[in-house]
């Protein structure tokens, strides 16, 4: 199907004419027709125009074009494993492969958006925590300003920090695996900070 048919698909499961479509648009009529006759193709302000009154994005308009690359949204899910080197790497390196192909290819936009909602909380509960255990307040709280400080009681401040990472790291890999085999991932729990 190329774009003019999947424009008309939309139009007449909308249940619009022609007309009705550049009125809601806000484009010509001679625009829609030209669309709808191959000849032309709708981008930029006139894509989202036609987007916005079909009721859909621009990337279901776009869908037929936009290439499927399971080898790159597997990348992009492992490259969360930067994390390991540096916090923030978690969260750089899928920004850079989302930058990169979130409009060229399938499903890149909503993978990049997960991942990196999921890194963001993660570092936000890391720093968090490690706020907590240099500002003492932790100490306070479990009373280990009585005990005498010792490789014990220092191991257990760290076992949240471990299960963090340990937790991080089986979500990126169990959702590695769900992307390479073409189902749903699930980056939880994760702040809705792109939407």
């Amino acid at each position: 199907m190329n774009l003019s048919q999947r424009v008309k698909e939309l139009r007449c499961r909308k249940g619009l004419s022609q007309e009705l479509l550049a009125e809601e648009s806000r484009l010509s009529l001679r625009t829609i027709q030209r669309i709808e006759n191959n000849e032309s193709e709708p981008r930029g302000d006139t894509l989202k125009r036609l987007a916005i009154a079909l009721d859909t994005s621009p990337d279901e308009i776009l869908d037929w074009k936009i290439l499927e690359d399971k080898g790159y949204l597997t990348l992009m899910s492992l490259s969360a494993l930067g994390f390991l080197f540096f916090p923030i790497l978690g969260i750089i390196l899928p920004l850079i492969f989302w930058i990169l192909k979130k409009d060229k290819l399938k499903n890149a936009n909503e993978l990049g958006k997960s991942i990196l909602n999921f890194e963001i909380t993660w570092c936000l509960l890391l720093f968090s925590y490690f706020i907590i255990i240099f500002s003492g307040l932790l100490g306070v709280i479990m009373g280990y300003l009585d005990n005498i400080v010792g490789p014990a009681s220092i191991l257990k401040l760290y076992i949240p920090v471990i299960l963090l990472y340990i937790y991080n790291i089986t979500v990126i890999i169990l959702s590695t695996i769900k992307v390479f085999k073409n189902k749903r991932h699930s980056y939880k729990p994760a702040l809705k900070i792109f939407k």
